[in-house]
């Protein structure tokens, strides 16, 4: 399913997925982060093929949207709301400059933490 919005260059559509792989390096970046898992493949013990597994995109009314990530982070001394805020942060910086559509809220699911 594409997302869609228009301005002055006419109607732009944008895939959920290519929206997920853009969520997916920008929260690689964040420093504490080990790595992106699905719900699905981490409580099988599947390891995860794609990164862009670990991301949900939701569509929201007036060109809007909902990201939900789950996230494996890596305890480093660094506080888990302090990685979340982080990456909450670069994901909405990242999709709103790429896609030129407004992320109204960033969920960041904590599934497991590496020692």
């Amino acid at each position: 399913m594409n997302l869609t919005t228009f301005n002055s260059f006419g109607k732009i559509s944008i895939s959920k997925r290519a929206i997920s792989k853009v969520v997916a390096v920008s929260v690689m970046d964040c420093v504490g982060v080990v790595g992106l898992v699905s719900t699905r493949s981490y409580f099988k013990g599947n390891a995860l093929t794609t990164a862009h597994k670990g991301v949900v995109v939701t569509s929201l009314e007036n060109d809007s949207m909902k990201i939900d990530v789950y996230v494996v982070m890596r305890h480093c001394g660094v506080s888990a709301s302090a990685v979340s805020e982080s990456i909450r942060q670069s994901v909405k910086y990242s999709v709103e400059r790429f896609a030129g559509m407004i992320v109204k809220n960033v969920v960041v699911h904590i599934v497991d933490v590496r020692i």
